[in-house]
């Protein structure tokens, strides 16, 4: 994962297990607390599972859902979203709609049922980190589009020295970039900020050549 750091010790973290009440994860809670890990299990009985976003400690939370439970069910997340902490999805039946239940629900990894403690490490090392990789990814998918928006901003900040200094659009830019460094502000920011303390002078109004 480039410029991400992988997580390799999983040891502080807390585990939020929402199983089926006849799923046995005896092999599954001994072997996440040899990891260091806190477990908390949850056994709904023919109810959603849901969990709030805001009752988890987004670093160092995570979630196993068992997929032979009726999915989604994090409130406040959509179901295509990324969720706010990794999730873990346990499969029985490898059905498609179990599976898309599981996808759906945020799962960034699985682990298959029976559980064999060999095969946990492996599976909660894929699913904290490529939460990770996604979550870094969204971070910068969304700082390229609050730049992008931004960019209607430079654009009217140019035109307005253009019309006020007598510049090029060449120059007028650079102007703007050294401003923004000096004001040690992003282009875009300090743009936006001047076209917004400083309203448009209306441009002088052109004489009719005919005669009135």
């Amino acid at each position: 994962m480039t410029g991400t750091r992988l997580i390799q010790n999983f040891s502080g973290m807390h585990a939020h297990l929402i199983v089926a009440p006849q799923t046995a994860t005896d092999t599954l809670v001994a072997t996440l607390m040899k990891l260091g890990l806190t477990v908390a299990s949850v056994r709904p009985t023919g109810e959603t599972p849901r969990l709030d976003p805001a009752e988890l400690e987004s670093e160092r939370a995570l979630v196993i859902v068992d997929g032979d439970l009726p999915l989604p069910g994090m409130t406040a997340s959509g179901v295509c979203d990324l969720p706010p902490v990794p999730v873990l999805g346990l499969v029985g039946v490898e059905a498609p709609s179990r599976l898309k239940g599981l996808l759906q629900f945020g799962a960034t990894g699985l682990l298959r049922k029976p559980i064999h403690g060999a095969s946990v490490y492996a599976a909660l090392y894929l699913t904290v980190n490529e939460h990770e990789r996604r979550r870094v990814l969204e971070e910068q998918l969304s700082r390229h589009e609050e730049r992008r928006r931004g960019r209607r901003h430079v654009v009217k900040a140019i035109l307005r020295l253009m019309q006020e200094r007598g510049l090029d659009d060449d120059a007028a830019f650079e102007a703007l970039r050294r401003d923004s460094m000096r004001a040690r502000l992003p282009l875009e920011q300090y743009c936006e900020a001047l076209v917004q303390a400083r309203p448009a002078v209306p441009a002088p109004a052109r004489r009719s050549a005919l005669p009135e």
